[in-house]
């Protein structure tokens, strides 16, 4: 996932003061939350006293960690993709087959995406973030990119999946990951509004019905 330049912390209120000292906080701790209350709330709803609160920090601080709002969230961004990007995709990784692959990946996201990663909010972060509808283009091109790189992701894999003989090269790889992605896209919003993992992972199954309907054609 790309990233935006960070800003210069030596332009940031109190930054000439915070490298004159080790930090009072535990700065991935502090991180861990701001994407917590991002990720549930979006961009534009989550206000600096949220952050400040969330993240037991003062407002200098926070500036002289992290440079600006803006940057703080991309740098979730980040945060996220580490953290939940490896068990996101290890059955994606796993699949012996483009089918075993796109398979694996929906059931693992049935899973995840309604709290199978533990105590954070339901559904995706970038999956679901609005920010580039909320002013912040740099953002919202920063979270476009995030999603694209899913969608090559997948086709990639598909790709793979014809040089090995397990897809053949008459299938629409363009039309079927974006197939793929939708699905798991809907997955996410379904999620967040309350749906629960057997419903999304019958979902899963049917739209593997669907996937075999096309390779199948």
């Amino acid at each position: 996932m790309q990233t935006p330049d960070r800003p210069d912390p030596a332009g940031t209120p109190g930054a000439a003061r915070a490298r004159g000292r080790p930090r009072a906080f535990d700065r991935d701790a502090a991180l861990a939350q701001a994407m917590r209350l991002f990720w549930q709330k979006g961009y534009a709803a989550t206000s600096m006293a949220d952050l400040t609160q969330a993240m037991g920090i003062a407002a200098p601080s926070l500036y002289a960690a992290f440079g600006s709002k803006e940057a703080l969230y991309a740098e979730t961004l980040n945060h996220y993709a580490d953290c939940f990007g490896p068990i996101g995709w290890q059955k994606f990784n796993e699949g012996t087959t483009a089918r075993a692959a796109i398979e694996g990946w929906l059931l693992d996201s049935a899973r995840l995406l309604t709290g199978g990663a533990g105590d954070v909010p339901l559904g995706c972060m970038v999956t679901l973030s609005a920010v580039g509808s909320e002013g912040n283009q740099e953002l919202g091109e920063l979270v476009r990119s995030g999603r694209a790189a899913g969608l090559a992701r997948v086709k990639a894999r598909l790709e793979q999946g014809v040089a090995d003989g397990d897809l053949a090269p008459s299938v629409d790889l363009d039309a079927l990951a974006r197939f793929a992605h939708l699905v798991q896209n809907g997955m996410s919003i379904q999620a967040r509004d309350g749906v629960g993992r057997a419903e999304l992972e019958a979902v899963a199954r049917i739209a593997m019905l669907g996937w075999d309907a096309l390779v199948n054609s």
